[in-house]
């Protein structure tokens, strides 16, 4: 076989040409632009968590069994709906007692009023005195203040046996119900979690140092990832006044607008703070988004060399915007960079 090979110079450059593997391009004709500096303001990012501006832990104000549960985690709820209710028989029972005396006293008040009537006509009639109409009017006014105190007594009665009904303080979702059927809830023990969803935050901790650089009127910008519209710009914001010594932090909040679907507290959220360039540092860079390389753990770019040679280069980056990515190392502003990988990783 090895004879006839080289017995004409054809099947040679056909053999040559089968080693060089089909779709092989050329560095003259890679896609590349520069790397742009980036503007004066040069945004931070800050991983944050979101919260939500009213959420309640509705706990069991009573002693007593878990004998209805009406929700479970992810229902939404109307303010004042039933949530729960615990078993109360003695409480039950107190009341019955409470209204069933409070009848009795309504029934000596108004024997004693009709008896104060007869009382004054023998009196116009000088028929008994005075002392006798006193003890009469007296008699009246004891057993009224006797039937106020036994209304008093029912109407604490009743609102102990409301204390088994657990309701919704207001329109919500319930996060969290930390009871089942059967439990034994104690006065402050949690039984049903719910959260206002048309009110959600942003919460991130602040180095100092970049906390007093913010200018005013300077709103962050939110990303939530896995949204359809991950940017969100928040409706309003504010530095809570204290600093935290161990951490020399300071938290930042960032109302959410209201209606964003897919958010609930909880979830992962970044606050992007456009802060003016600290003087002496390096600006940072960026490239279209295309450009960017991602194999396994490693992230580069194909940079091309002053011979116009593509070579991949790791870098570490930043935030993505409008199709652009920030370099934040590993890449100078003006190098060229190849926008199409693919074509780039062919070249030999």
């Amino acid at each position: 076989m090895n004879l006839a090979l080289v017995r004409t110079a054809r099947p040679l450059l056909l053999l040559a040409a089968l080693s060089v593997p089909a779709g092989w391009a050329s560095a003259a004709e890679l896609p590349a632009v520069p790397a742009t500096a980036a503007g004066a303001a040069s945004p931070y990012g800050f991983d944050g968590v979101v919260e939500a501006v009213r959420q309640t832990v509705v706990a069991a104000q009573v002693q007593g069994a878990v004998v209805e549960l009406k929700v479970k985690a992810g229902d939404r709820v109307a303010a004042g709906q039933l949530l729960s209710r615990l078993d109360a028989p003695e409480a039950e029972q107190a009341a019955a007692a409470s209204d069933a005396q409070a009848q009795s006293v309504r029934a000596s008040l108004a024997l004693a009023k009709a008896e104060l009537g007869r009382q004054q006509q023998l009196f116009k009639q000088n028929y008994i005195s005075a002392a006798a109409l006193d003890r009469a009017e007296a008699e009246f006014k004891a057993t009224e203040a006797q039937l106020n105190a036994q209304l008093a007594q029912a109407g604490a009665a009743r609102t102990q046996t409301a204390f088994h009904i657990v309701r919704a303080p207001y329109a919500g979702v319930v996060a969290e119900v930390p009871v089942t059927l059967g439990d034994m809830a104690l006065p402050g023990r949690a039984l049903v979690t719910v959260y206002d969803p048309a009110a959600l935050r942003i919460t991130a901790s602040v180095p100092q140092s970049v906390a007093v650089r913010l200018a005013a009127g300077t709103a962050p910008r939110v990303e939530l990832p896995g949204l359809a519209s991950p940017r969100v710009t928040p409706t309003r914001w504010q530095v809570l006044p204290t600093a935290d010594a161990a951490t020399h932090t300071v938290l930042l909040r960032a109302e959410l607008p209201a209606g964003l679907a897919g958010v609930a507290p909880g979830q992962f959220a970044r606050l992007w703070l456009p802060l003016p360039a600290s003087a002496g540092a390096a600006a940072a860079v960026s490239v279209p988004a295309a450009a960017v390389v991602r194999r396994a753990e490693m992230t580069g770019l194909y940079v091309l060399t002053p011979e116009g040679k593509p070579l991949l280069r790791q870098v570490r980056l930043g935030r993505e915007d409008a199709g652009r990515v920030e370099v934040l190392s590993g890449l100078a502003a003006g190098e060229r960079v190849v926008t199409d990988p693919q074509a780039a990783a062919r070249v030999r």
